[in-house]
């Protein structure tokens, strides 16, 4: 069996990997190839997985939907010609395999955009969808009320258009990201399964069943600014700024916070914004984080850069400060509460935030200036209810970990 995967997003290229990693361990016989929509698909790459035509990272890194000024960016960057390539190279793959006969499907994992192509290919398609949930617009209960009323009139957050693409007989299975989009859904006779959330995957060890607040002696933060540049430097320094107000508001604690940053970003530039706001360099590293780490010390807390170790972060995180995507919703989904500043963009943009705390609902709170970050950390340490709350609403809309190897059995089947 031959597949051809499509994703359109750094996110969605790593979700993509961790399906087709299942794919290979449960079948010798499966062809894997890939074609990254966004960017030059470097988790592809990893794995060794062919990547079928001309790739190229685009100057809005993918956030075309946040902006329209970075959509034009990209006209001006050849985003037109890229995608003639691309749409070129899916049909030759197509008109390949049906010449061989060979059994072939296209998994689409992102938005429309790779939906549409697997539909255009002639081929079976199947589609993972990261970038949508009904939470967005409702509970399981009622709209809510941001909800306009041409989306309640689309009756979903699946346009009708896209939800035509999912009904086709040529689409053998849609896997949504939670319960109530797949129930959507079904609703209108198409092929939906809640088979879970392949972004909780791979955290497994994370979980931790004892109460998240529990320890009235030290509080450990997670911080996340985000995975793009220069972004991640402005968005450093609005939670460094938080981060002194919670220095100031609990003297008597132990802080801890662990900055989990993305490979790609080079660490010089945020040890300078520490070092200004009097943060120092402490050489004596606990030994259990390992010798990349850098150590920071002020007053009653300790700072820990750490790359290439983001399961440690969010393992070790009570609460989050964030500034980021899909590293905010695998937090919420470990059942822990994120605090959320709003950024400038491209991507941690207002709008985004906003939309962000309704598809997580009451497990982000969106907060406009860090000075009110400590008001919001007392009411979590104070507030059982609250905390009960947001374990059980973090696990309901990220799901369980283990989506990958069911939607892998689904597809071989």
């Amino acid at each position: 069996m031959k597949i051809l995967c499509l994703s359109n997003g750094h996110g969605e290229d790593i979700i993509a990997v961790k399906i087709l990693q299942q794919l290979q361990q449960l079948s010798s016989t499966v062809e894997l190839e890939a074609l990254p929509l966004v960017g030059e698909g470097y988790a592809y790459q990893k794995l060794n997985i062919p990547i079928i035509s001309k790739v190229q990272q685009m100057p809005s890194g993918g956030f075309i939907y946040m902006d329209s000024r970075q959509l034009l960016r990209d006209v001006k960057g050849g985003l037109l010609k890229l995608t003639l390539n691309q749409y070129q190279g899916i049909r030759q793959w197509a008109k390949k395999v049906k010449q061989s006969r060979d059994r072939a499907l296209i998994l689409a994992v992102g938005d429309i955009v790779p939906l549409i192509f697997a539909w255009l290919s002639g081929l079976n398609y199947a589609f993972v969808g990261t970038a949508k949930s009904e939470y967005y617009l409702r509970t399981e209960l009622e709209w809510l009320d941001q909800t306009s009323q041409f989306e309640r009139l689309m009756g979903g957050v699946y346009l009708p258009w896209e939800r035509w693409l999912m009904a086709q007989k040529r689409c053998l299975g849609v896997f949504p990201r939670d319960q109530l989009t797949t129930e959507v859904l079904q609703k209108y006779h198409i092929p939906a399964f809640n088979l879970g959330n392949p972004m909780m995957d791979g955290l497994e060890n994370c979980f931790n069943n004892d109460n998240y607040l529990e320890n009235n002696q030290e509080l450990n933060f997670v911080l996340l600014p985000g995975s793009r540049m220069p972004e991640v430097y402005e968005n450093w320094q609005l939670i460094l700024t938080g981060i002194d107000h919670i220095l100031r508001s609990f003297p008597n604690l132990k802080l801890n916070f662990y900055g989990a940053i993305a490979p790609s970003i080079p660490l010089e530039k945020l040890e300078e914004l520490l070092i200004k706001k009097d943060w120092i360099l402490d050489h004596s590293m606990p030994s259990d984080l390992g010798k990349k780490v850098r150590f920071f010390t002020q007053k009653n807390g300790n700072l820990f850069l750490v790359k290439n170790n983001y399961e440690y972060c969010l393992k070790q995180g009570n609460i989050a400060i964030a500034m980021a995507g899909t590293a905010t919703e695998q937090f919420i989904g470990l059942g822990k509460p994120a605090i959320s500043l709003m950024g400038k963009g491209p991507q941690f943009t207002p709008a985004f935030a906003e939309a962000q705390t309704r598809l997580l609902g009451k497990s982000v709170i969106l907060l406009e200036k860090p000075a009110q970050i400590p008001e919001i950390i007392n009411n979590l340490l104070t507030n059982f209810e609250l905390q009960k709350q947001i374990q059980e609403n973090g696990k309901k809309r990220m799901g369980e970990p283990g989506s990958a190897k069911k939607i892998s059995n689904f597809l071989l089947q």
